[in-house]
């Protein structure tokens, strides 16, 4: 009989069982398969918050499953991913599989490799208890916001809204800096800004006004900048200070669950849900030409900075046999994770730095050879040399003026031959010409430029993930359903691409959320609650005892809020548009239900008129010739169908170009993914040509 392996993904499985061979059964659970009822809070906060579980109807047949096939081996491995989450799911499996609990048949895989997976199952534990009572804690809580609260937000609000405890805290964050920039008054200020050179070179370099008469220079308007270039109209540029010096500049740490969503939003442009998917799927296993499937990077969800002793040396044996001896530190480098890093798992790295991006390139869809080519390099260059810079700073003399310049160049590339760090925003300095002590130099240029102070800017992904992480809300695995979340739920919407903005619903709620229920979207409180869930993860705390003291408040509150809102009701605020309603002429105004934001008419409830808010795409319709538009589907998945949908029919997964057919002149279409391709969709026209897959342009 063999004995049982149960993983939770189905693509994870089939990896393993090619490691373990015969003898092993090796099924997956398609994640949790217990949960809290649907129905009813599904929770006795009388009775220590005994939480009632029941089987998840969806999972039946897996469940029958798991059962039969149970019956039929000698011992069951539960290998559920390496997580919170993973260790409820082997609690609940054990729970409904019979397993004693003093059995040691927990195992998890860092890494979906052959020695990743064997070191795992030669390493079998008991069950974490208290894990699963952090895990427990953690979806004890969010129930007790969601199905309390979320019924005063029906009543006061509009019906069909829900509250979540990290999610609101996220809104929050995204309506405090849409506050900050309302509030924000621009003011004025001017900059001296000069274009020199030296004998050396015909080439300037910039230098900006920095002291006058010995102090800071601070210019508020056009008069006071006038006046100052007069007065350096005859003046003479002299270099009275002049320092040489040499700068080392370190290579990034390996990823961390949030830096990889962080970096890949910045690099990529990728959403952190998109980020995470081809992470998962790169962790799970990919069909690798000459090697069948293969998990290639470690576990996606951590926030260490830890790499193993063989990862390392690995990474510097490559280094020196491509790069040379000379781009290898004097000892292999350590970083040190934040004070409250879980340290269970490695920083992300790749399973085998032999397998570089170019080998496994043909393997992979679009998305995977980018997130991949990402952790690769990113983990290569935190195993490289620093990077030497020759840098120099200058302060030039004009009369009782001070300007400063500053410039670097490259002694040694180091890590940056291969990677380097995006930043949300970077300054560039190039290489000063030679400059000598007391040489005189030439003003080729000397304007005054006018600025005015800008608004904080709204937080995108990237930035908000930062925040999130800095100041303990959530942790790795929360990230991207937090912010998926909030944007399904229509309390944010994505505007110019990628900034987060509050909707007039997310402000509302916000609003109300903060006035009787302050500590649920405080950020110092949620950060608490998480550090609580940490200290029950490490048995430092009762996991009953964390929940009462939280209800207490809670309930209070609630109650509190009820009597204060006693017939009261809050209006979401309408956005103006230049529509017309087709029925009686008034202006329509953007309207947000259930399902996303619709036009309505101003004259609301006298007219009731409404119709859907439509995106045009440069492409028109390959079967009839009118506009494409941009739809989505019941679960919000974007497609594209014909203006004229009722009669023509035509839809499409794939995105309409402007670009026209080269044979048949028709709108182009580009399909993603591993077979991606430009291609034409009109009926008796072949013509298509491949995309390439490593910037989604076709190749």
């Amino acid at each position: 009989m063999a004995n049982l392996v149960i993983l939770e993904s189905p693509s994870k499985a089939k990896t393993v069982k090619k490691y373990l061979g015969a003898g092993y059964d090796v099924v997956a659970s398609t994640g949790h398969i217990i949960d809290l009822p649907k129905s009813k809070l599904g929770v006795d906060v009388d009775n220590n918050f005994e939480p009632q579980y029941v089987n998840m109807k969806d999972k039946s047949d897996i469940i029958k499953e798991l059962k039969k096939r149970a019956k039929q081996c000698d011992t069951i491995y539960l290998a559920t991913d390496p997580d919170r989450e993973g260790e409820a799911i082997a609690w609940h499996l054990s729970h409904l599989l019979n397993i004693d609990e003093k059995a040691k048949v927990r195992v998890t895989f860092n890494e979906i490799t052959k020695t990743g997976v064997q070191y795992g199952m030669s390493h079998p534990r008991t069950i974490d208890a208290d894990v699963v009572n952090a895990q427990q804690t953690r979806r004890i809580l969010d129930r007790i916001v969601g199905y309390k609260l979320s019924p005063f937000l029906w009543k006061k609000v509009r019906r069909g809204l829900s509250a979540g405890r990290v999610q609101s805290v996220a809104v929050r964050i995204i309506v405090d800096r849409e506050e900050e920039i309302r509030a924000f008054k621009s003011t004025e200020y001017w900059s001296i800004d000069a274009k020199l050179s030296a004998s050396s070179s015909k080439k300037t370099f910039p230098a900006k006004l920095s002291e006058i008469d010995g102090k800071k220079a601070q210019i508020d308007n056009k008069k006071q900048a006038d006046d100052i270039l007069k007065n350096l109209e005859d003046a003479e540029f002299v270099v009275t200070n002049l320092k040489k010096s040499q700068r080392k500049k370190q290579p990034a740490p390996p990823f961390t669950t949030s830096t990889l969503q962080q970096e890949a939003s910045r690099k990529l442009s990728f959403q952190a849900r998109r980020t995470m998917k081809a992470a998962q799927e790169l962790y799970e296993g990919v069909d690798v030409e000459d090697m069948g499937a293969v998990g290639l990077i470690t576990y996606m969800r951590t926030d260490s900075l830890r790499i193993s002793e063989e990862a390392k040396t690995a990474a510097a044996e490559l280094i020196k046999n491509i790069y040379g001896k000379e781009y290898l530190p004097e000892k292999p480098r350590e970083f040190k994770s934040k004070s409250n890093a879980q340290d269970a798992h490695e920083a992300i790295r790749p399973t085998n730095v032999e397998l570089t991006p170019a080998k496994v390139k043909k393997s992979l869809t679009s998305d995977q050879f980018k997130l991949y080519k990402l952790i690769w390099e990113r983990f290569m260059a935190s195993q490289m040399a620093n990077a030497v810079m020759d840098t120099v700073s200058v302060e030039i003399t004009a009369k009782n003026c001070l300007f400063k310049a500053s410039g670097y160049s490259v002694k040694f590339d180091g890590f940056t031959k291969l990677y380097e760090e995006a930043k949300d925003s970077e300054e560039q300095s190039g290489a000063l010409p030679k400059i000598t002590d007391g040489e005189k130099l030439k003003a080729e240029e000397v304007v005054g430029n006018q600025h005015f102070t800008q608004p904080p800017a709204r937080y995108n992904e990237a930035s908000l993930i930062k925040a999130l992480e800095e100041n303990g809300i959530g942790r790795p695995s929360t990230y991207a359903p937090t912010i998926s979340t909030i944007i399904d739920r229509h309390y944010v919407e994505r505007e110019s691409g990628n900034q987060l903005k509050p909707t007039p619903l997310g402000e509302v709620i916000t609003g109300l959320l903060k006035d009787k229920f302050n500590n649920i979207v405080d950020v110092k409180f949620t950060a608490r609650v998480e550090n609580s869930l940490d200290d029950i993860e490490n048995g430092e705390k009762d996991w009953v005892e964390t929940l009462r003291k939280f209800y207490k408040g809670f309930a209070q509150s609630l109650e509190k809020a009820e009597a204060d809102m006693e017939g009261k009701h809050l209006k979401i605020p309408d956005e103006p548009t230049d529509v017309i309603c087709e029925q009686c002429g008034k202006n329509m105004v953007i309207k947000i239900g259930p399902y996303g934001k619709f036009l309505g008419c101003s004259g609301f409830p006298e007219c009731k008129f409404t119709k859907k808010i439509v995106t045009e795409t440069k492409g028109s319709c390959p079967k009839c010739g009118k506009k494409m538009l941009l739809k989505k589907s019941k679960k919000g998945k974007p497609f594209y169908g014909c203006e004229n949908f009722k009669d023509c029919n035509f839809m499409t997964w794939d995105v309409p170009l402007e670009e026209k057919c080269p044979q048949c002149g028709a709108s182009l279409f580009k399909k993603t993914g591993k077979l991606g391709k430009i291609y034409c969709l009109k009926d008796g026209c072949s013509y298509e040509r491949p995309l390439d897959k490593e910037n989604g342009n076709e190749g």
